[in-house]
């Protein structure tokens, strides 16, 4: 993690403490922590597990970004695509701590479309991901983490180039449609966007086993 990524997350973190800090006396005893599809609540929790939610969640992935190349083996480390690696976590970060600001707006009585809001996110997130997947190099922990990429480089190489395709596409098609109201189908269209690479891998490796290339 590079130093101005490591402080604009802690900047972050910060201002997530602040707003719940300011926000708190204010919310009621248990605030809305999930929605149903429909966008209606169907869970509540204290409102001290916002504490958790929020300012918790972000500094967990932060560590995680700091740790995970430190825990990774020779060979499957992240250095050879640390750029990359730093982009994938902090999008992640950033969509955390968006999905936190919107529990606080809801929590303090202010209408928010959760349900369009949310996986418009969650699909804008697939998108910028998959804009980067061609360039991620074998490792544990980001990618498309199959027996058949895992043992073979050139069936990691060949599945991440097809599962960028199926990210960004599957990404702003979904967002697109999130933002028209739909609910069900962009969330479908990640799925499926998540689950073609998995079956491509297998099938590019049983070819390649085939022809005897491997």
């Amino acid at each position: 993690m590079t130093r101005k990524l490591f402080i604009f997350e802690l900047l972050m973190i910060a201002v997530a403490i602040i707003a719940t800090v300011l926000l708190y006396p204010h919310l009621p005893v248990h605030v809305v922590t999930h929605w149903g599809m429909n966008g209606q609540p169907n869970g509540f929790s204290p409102k001290g597990a916002l504490w958790m939610l929020g300012p918790g969640v972000l500094i967990l992935i932060l560590l995680l970004g700091a740790v995970l190349p430190w825990l990774s083996p020779r060979r499957f480390g992240v250095e050879n695509f640390r750029s990359t690696y730093n982009f994938i976590m902090l999008a992640v970060f950033l969509m955390m701590a968006y999905c936190y600001s919107i529990i606080l707006w809801a929590a303090a009585g202010i209408h928010v479309d959760v349900a369009r809001f949310v996986i418009g996110g969650a699909c804008l997130l697939f998108a910028a991901i998959g804009n980067v997947m061609s360039k991620v190099r074998r490792n544990f922990y980001i990618g498309v983490r199959t027996p058949w990429t895992l043992s073979n480089e050139r069936v990691w190489y060949a599945t991440h180039r097809f599962a960028g395709k199926c990210f960004v596409v599957a990404g702003l098609l979904g967002l697109a449609l999130a933002l028209a109201g739909a609910q069900i189908v962009p969330i479908v269209m990640i799925l499926a966007g998540a689950l073609a690479p998995v079956i491509y891998s297998l099938v590019f490796y049983k070819q390649l086993e085939h022809r005897g290339e491997l």
